[in-house]
């Protein structure tokens, strides 16, 4: 399709470059192949250490030489550590005390042992500070906290004429001077940072004029994980959305300002995520597989992976948010700890390079996209293994998807159409597995067209989603015995998508229950089952849930979908996405705006993690905005002079807080029909008038308090919707 409309992941401009088969086929010379000379030289592959010692959290570097095509490494323990490989050079991290064993090969499939010991140490965190950037004028000064420094610190001024800088301890003293930008760089023994400073001639523009709102599109991006030397469903790829809200003037700002993105260490465990490209081997492949050579840690549209120097944040016009697609972040942190909510610090300055506001928001990816449950040689699904039984490999990861790529080729192999689609990808007439034995790693959307990635597909080769969900539907599910189609709980999704760690389903409506504690929702509850998701003629990516077959009349439905699996449709649209979103005839939440040109998500989160969550990370851009979790609904987060209106705010709704207390009696007993809607056809409350949190209101003989939860009802003061 011309646009991506699922991750947003490939721009319009990049996508005849993405997949075409000029570009696989260049790309299949940018790696060496064995060649007859080198058949016959009799240079063995060598290593250099072939032993190592690390702390954990350490890293250490094996060169490869007399490499014969491309080297791949496997770690017997990746608990001990892990090991990735860029080039002929094989980067090990270590996790946790104890030994292991890599196993270093290359293409003659011959393996050299690099015997590694972890020894206990508390991993060092890296040098930072709060904040990034200042913003003074002259003579003002400001603090900056240096944080996790290790050793002597130590402050140069780039330009000491705009600005000064005195260190006592860890806190850093910033004297403005002359009007100007410069740097601060900040080293301890091991780091350094550069802290950027704004000297202006008038004072910088209040941070409370302004409210940043950020959020990742669909609650969770995955990733296929550490390799891709066999097959790639997803490439690492986040999108970044951010809209900046002028609560002065309760506009949306749109030009005059730059936003960016950085690392953030995450505020319980200090988790911090600034590199990629050392903890999967993505960029060792990328070219083949996407026809693109982006430089290591720079995603497929160019997008750096988080780190602690800002990047930019681009405009997009059409959707009306600022936005970093194709952001490589992996769910493992610089520690090599597995996190799959890491955070970043989003940042909006003005021309001048003041800071006008900030936010926190979680990137969340994930790796538990995986087949291993029936496909590993391990699994004891006997109609999983391959004719020619389980391929086995020191990497685990390798050995499932190449008995995926085995029983493909198995079950297609006299198949005419597949036979065109491989010759249409130019991968080998032999199969797909034999193409990934000659160096060449397959990329599933190559033939499965995909709307995820943007790509056509092949001639008469069904869509990716429509292929995996319509023939596992009959697989028998392993946790439960039962054909997956069958299973209405989201364990059996969880089987492929994240997942039994992630909980990838985490959201408001993932997390109701009933009077006894069962879930009330489930992935099917949304999406149908397996066998609806993977109907023939379902438009992948785009033909999805909407808010509005749940949420209507006073009314929440626990299933979006009737036993068809097709989209409940009611004349009530009050809670309704946009019409056309992102294209007709569809649809979409997460391309839908409402009040004040605000996206739906910006206010509610994002798709699969709508606040609140049950995860901490999700809702601390809430908490930071409004003081509680939960949908951003306090009318003072973005206003600073609160209007009363009768329904001019989100979804028609009156002004929230004391202002409405004075001002709604006239309205209400002319529109009784209209409060109930919220508050109850009986007038005594109703979910859509539950309080978020504890609130106290100024009333005619005195105070009333209610607590979070509390509905309120016409009954909480007067005698009934009639008053007295």
């Amino acid at each position: 399709m011309g646009r991506l409309y699922a991750f947003r992941w490939l721009l319009t401009w990049l996508l005849p470059f993405l997949i075409s088969t000029a570009a696989l086929a260049e790309g299949s010379h940018h790696y060496r192949t064995r060649s007859s000379s080198e058949e016959g030289s009799g240079s063995a592959l060598a290593v250099s250490p072939t032993s190592l010692q690390l702390a954990v959290g350490q890293h250490a570097t094996v060169k490869v030489s007399n490499a014969v095509g491309t080297v791949r490494v496997s770690v017997a323990s990746t608990k001990v550590a892990t090991a990735s490989v860029s080039g002929t050079s094989v980067t090990v991290t270590a996790r946790s005390v104890g030994s292991t064993t890599l196993s270093i090969y290359d293409s003659r499939n011959t393996a050299v042992k690099v015997s590694v010991t972890v020894v206990g140490s508390v991993p060092v965190p890296v040098l930072s500070a709060s904040p990034m950037a200042v913003s003074l004028t002259p003579g003002q000064t400001a603090t900056v906290s240096i944080l996790n420094a290790s050793g002597t610190i130590s402050a140069k001024v780039a330009n000491t004429a705009i600005a000064t800088a005195t260190l006592s301890g860890t806190t850093l003293t910033v004297t403005g001077k002359s009007a100007g930008t410069t740097q601060i760089t900040v080293s301890d023994s091991k780091y350094s940072i550069t802290i950027g400073v704004t000297v202006s001639s008038t004072p910088p523009t209040s941070a409370s004029a302004y409210t940043l709102l950020a959020w990742n599109d669909l609650g969770m991006h995955c990733m296929d994980g550490k390799d891709y030397s066999v097959f790639s469903i997803l490439p690492p790829y986040n999108n970044l959305h951010a809209q900046l809200i002028n609560t002065a003037t309760n506009k949306l700002v749109t030009s005059g300002v730059t936003l960016t993105y950085e690392s953030l260490a995450d505020p319980t465990t200090g988790s911090l995520n600034t590199i990629s490209s050392t903890k999967t081997n993505f960029w060792q492949y990328v070219q083949k597989l996407f026809g693109l050579n982006p430089a290591p840690d720079v995603g497929l549209t160019g997008n750096k992976v988080t780190s602690l120097t800002p990047n930019p944040m681009a405009y997009n016009a059409t959707e009306n948010w600022f936005e970093a697609t194709a952001i490589p972040m992996t769910p493992y942190d610089d520690s090599m700890n597995t996190n799959y909510y890491p955070m970043v610090k989003v940042v909006a300055r003005d021309s001048a390079g003041n800071v006008l506001a900030q936010a926190r928001v979680v990137l969340p990816v994930s790796d538990e996209m995986s087949c291993a449950s029936c496909h590993a040689p391990s699994s004891t699904n006997t109609a999983a293994m391959p004719k020619a039984g389980w391929i086995t490999d020191p990497n685990p990861e390798i050995a499932w998807k190449k008995n995926i790529l085995q029983l493909h080729d198995e079950k297609q192999a006299q198949d005419a159409t597949y036979q065109a689609a491989l010759k249409t990808s130019n991968y080998s007439s032999s199969g797909l597995l034999a193409t990934v034995l000659s160096g060449t790693p397959v990329l599933c959307a190559s033939c499965h067209s995909s709307n995820a990635l943007g790509t056509a597909g092949a001639a008469g080769v069904e869509p990716l989603t429509q292929a995996v969900h319509s023939h596992h539907a009959s697989v028998i599910d392993p946790a439960t015995g039962t054909k997956m189609d069958s299973v209405t709980n989201r364990n059996s999704c969880y089987q492929c998508h994240p997942g039994s760690q992630t909980k990838c389903l985490r959201g408001a409506m993932g997390s109701a229950v009933d009077a006894n504690g069962n879930q009330l929702m489930q992935c099917q509850s949304c999406h149908g089952v397996m066998s609806n998701v993977g109907k023939a003629g379902r438009v992948g990516w785009l033909d999805e849930p909407n808010c509005q077959s749940c949420h209507h009349d006073d009314t929440r439905e626990t299933s979006a979908v009737d036993s068809s699996g097709a989209l409940k449709v009611w004349t009530d649209a009050t809670f309704a996405t946009n019409a056309n979103a992102p294209q007709a005839p569809y649809s979409l939440y997460r391309f839908s705006a409402g009040h004040g040109g605000l996206q739906c998500e910006a206010c509610h989160g994002a798709t699969h993690a709508v606040y609140p969550t049950s995860t901490v990370n999700d809702n601390i851009l809430a908490n930071d905005v409004q003081g509680h979790s939960g949908t951003i609904a306090e009318c003072t987060a973005c206003h600073q002079t609160v209007p009363t209106t009768n329904n001019g705010g989100p979804h028609g709704m009156h002004t929230v807080g004391q202002a409405w207390v004075k001002s709604h009696e006239s309205y209400a007993k002319s529109n009784k029909t209209t409060c109930a809607y919220c508050h109850g056809a009986d007038y005594r409350g109703s979910v859509l008038s539950e309080l978020k949190v504890s609130r106290t209101f100024t009333v005619e003989n005195g105070t009333k308090t209610f607590a979070a939860g509390h509905q309120m009802n016409c009954y909480d003061c007067h005698n009934g919707p009639n008053g007295g």
